[in-house]
């Protein structure tokens, strides 16, 4: 087994608790589906928002998930100007057999400009 950090990010609709949570388990879901991860196995998860975002912690999502023993923590997203808004990013550190190149990194909606390389359709 291996530690490794997987990326997501996924752009919200609006500054809202239901948007933000909704969208949050959404790529939360999608992550632990595509990389085949049990939660037994999640070390930690570290979340960062956008400053638009501030209507609830998106690791209410997680904690809604069943995520009641991983540590979780929320910060705000460095502010770059001209840069996209209202962004949830996750780094989810995880113990896998996976080599690194076999991680599957998740950005959904507009976040998938963010890394167009790492987006397959």
């Amino acid at each position: 087994m291996h530690v490794r950090g997987i990326r997501g990010a996924i752009t919200i609709e609006n500054n809202s608790t239901e948007s933000i949570i909704e969208s949050t388990k959404q790529l939360l879901q999608e992550i632990i589906t595509q990389n085949n991860i049990k939660v037994e196995d999640i070390i930690s998860c570290i979340f960062t928002v956008t400053c638009d975002l501030d209507a609830v912690h998106p690791a209410v999502a997680a904690r809604e998930m069943g995520w009641v023993e991983v540590p979780l923590m929320c910060m705000n997203e460095m502010i770059v100007p001209g840069s996209l808004e209202k962004v949830v990013r996750i780094l989810l550190h995880v113990n896998s057999p996976k080599k690194q190149n076999e991680i599957k990194h998740v950005y959904l909606k507009n976040a998938k400009i963010l890394r167009p390389d790492l987006v397959k359709e």
